[in-house]
């Protein structure tokens, strides 16, 4: 067993301009199998930076305070919407779905996102809401998304036909 006070955790921003109280909380906690993270949003404030899918991942969000939307992409990648969750309800996103939650709201958002399993490899981005909006395709082909690259000097590569994307060039 292992308990911790989250206060004890370090806050651990993947980029201040999205979110500035994200503590990791499975190695404190020593998960094997479950990604743990707990978020507190200002208005404004995102999850993260792109509207994405976990491949091989699905995503839960409780929302313990305020309210969080996140943007929705269909399967098909045209149709777009977003769901709200309010204080005490949660959201799942099975593998393959695309979402971004976000602070719409006036008052901050308290939340944990849970992850299984815990490690996820297979990431891919339609759209990066923070850069403009902008849409993550794939320039060889027909692809509407593309898998975050494992590659130096590649930002993303296609999962069907392995055409690379670095965003300094797009």
């Amino acid at each position: 067993m292992r308990h911790l006070a989250i206060d004890d955790v370090d806050s651990e921003p993947y980029d201040e301009d999205l979110h500035t109280d994200r503590r990791a909380l499975a190695d404190p906690l020593g998960t094997d199998h479950l990604a743990i993270t707990r978020y507190v949003l200002e208005p404004g404030e995102r999850f993260s930076g792109s509207v994405h899918a976990h491949a091989d991942q699905e995503e839960v969000f409780l929302v313990l305070e305020g309210e969080a939307t996140f943007e929705l992409r269909a399967d098909d990648g045209d149709e777009r919407g977003e769901v709200t969750v309010a204080e005490d309800e949660a959201v799942r996103f099975a593998p393959g779905e695309f979402q971004s939650g976000y602070n719409a709201g006036t008052e901050r958002v308290v939340a944990i996102a849970l992850g299984a399993p815990r490690e996820s490899d297979d990431v891919r981005i339609a759209r990066i809401p923070v850069l403009e909006d902008r849409d993550v395709a794939c320039p060889g082909c027909e692809c509407d998304h593309m898998r975050i690259s494992r590659t130096d000097g590649v930002d993303f590569e296609c999962p069907d036909c392995d055409a690379t994307l670095v965003l300094e060039d797009a």
